[in-house]
């Protein structure tokens, strides 16, 4: 059910593990193959789910490191005060609880290579570690004072404006330009469309096997709703959908009125949209801050899915009780009298998304009593990121509880 590359002869699609038929896809396939067999760094740029490690697990795969280790390092979940420890290893004494010498990620990648996921979210202190071993190729462990020689090859990924870091201070910019060798850009899903069916059954077939479930398929009505819907979780969520759905419909085909009522309940509307007053007001606030920081992170795509999508409607109307939550004019129209409304009075200033976002993060550190856990879990966002957000919007409490 998968689609092969036919012009990818050494590199073929399910070989690699990067599955499509897009030009993009297929442009990546090439790169790989480029520089798979050198020791170069990899920069790997892509929405969250989008597959920047299946991109990392395939040049390491197809390099002559391939018979060493892939070690995967997420740099955005680990604590800041355990990372240098995480990624060099320490000796025995080093600190409270370290009874005993302890291997880094980089000795264990040692003639492999080493996956930094998230290397946006690393500390200035921990970079200029990071870019001595990629200059010197040696290191100390937290410690201890002899140098660890090591080779290992760098692929890092980052769902963030890495250039845009520099500027702010978050990034070296020495480090930057090390690890920006070679860059290789993973569209979102909305962005590959023609690449949905591809996945699509390449999930269903792979999970149908391991569970022996009979599945009859996606009918050509219910594909065609799977490619307009604007998948903000990526390839991640669609995997998920399809595993979810064959379970949930008993290997049923998956029909578009299938994929409307498991999609349509999940789909985030627009911010400027009233919040419905059947929820408590916890939950309306942690929506409304979503809201806010998921549009901050959309991209111009987005715009123009929504602009095709709308005269798509036009030009093909179908009945409205058919059509899913997010293109059906009734539901988005018809709005109850009686829900609050989040939308400017007229007259009033619409606020900046910089002040908009500074607000509600203040509004989430106010409501958490100033505690930055609850807050980022409020947030939705890591802990990492809302020290960052609370340095650049000067933010400061003496009752600072953690």
């Amino acid at each position: 059910m998968v689609a092969q590359d036919g012009n990818s002869r050494n590199f073929p699609s399910d070989d690699m593990g990067i599955l499509g038929v897009s030009p993009v896809i297929r442009q990546i396939r090439a790169t790989i193959q480029q520089v798979a067999p050198t020791n170069i760094p990899v920069l790997i740029l892509g929405e969250s789910g989008a597959g920047k490690e299946l991109v990392a697990r395939a040049i390491h795969e197809h390099s002559p490191r391939r018979n060493k280790r892939l070690v995967v390092v997420n740099c955005g979940a680990i604590p800041e005060g355990i990372l240098e420890s995480e990624l060099f290893g320490h000796q025995r004494g080093a600190f409270t609880g370290a009874v005993d010498s302890r291997k880094g990620y980089f000795e264990l990648a040692d003639g492999g290579t080493l996956f930094l996921d998230e290397i946006g979210e690393m500390p200035l202190e921990t970079q200029v570690k990071v870019l001595r071993v990629l200059e010197d190729k040696e290191f100390l462990r937290v410690g201890g004072s002899i140098p660890q020689k090591v080779d290992v090859r760098i692929v890092a990924a980052t769902n963030r404006d890495l250039a845009a870091a520099v500027k702010s201070g978050e990034f070296r910019l020495d480090l930057y330009y090390r690890i920006n060798a070679v860059r290789i850009l993973v569209p979102s899903l909305r962005e590959r469309k023609e690449d949905i069916p591809v996945l699509a059954e390449h999930f269903a077939k792979e999970f149908c096997a391991e569970n022996h479930i009979d599945f009859r398929g996606f009918t050509p009505e219910g594909m065609k709703a799977m490619q307009e819907y604007p998948w903000r979780g990526n390839v991640r969520e669609l995997k998920n959908f399809v595993q979810t759905t064959i379970v949930l419909e008993k290997g049923n085909a998956i029909t578009r009125e299938i994929v409307y009522k498991h999609l349509g309940e999940h789909e985030l509307p627009d911010r400027n949209l009233p919040v419905p007053l059947n929820m408590s007001a916890d939950k309306a606030e942690r929506e409304l801050i979503y809201r806010v920081l998921l549009e901050l992170r959309s991209e111009i795509s987005q715009i123009k899915d929504l602009l095709l999508s709308n005269i798509s409607a036009v030009q093909n109307p179908a009945p409205p009780h058919l059509l899913p939550p997010w293109r059906n004019p009734v539901t988005a129209t018809k709005v109850p009298v009686e829900d609050v409304t989040l939308i400017p009075d007229a007259g009033e200033k619409i606020p900046t998304l910089e002040k908009a976002e500074r607000d509600l993060i203040l509004r989430a550190l106010e409501k958490a009593n100033w505690n930055k856990r609850k807050a980022a879990k409020l947030l939705e966002i890591s802990e990492r990121t809302l020290y960052r957000k609370i340095k650049e919007y000067g933010f400061d409490n003496s009752e600072d509880k953690d």
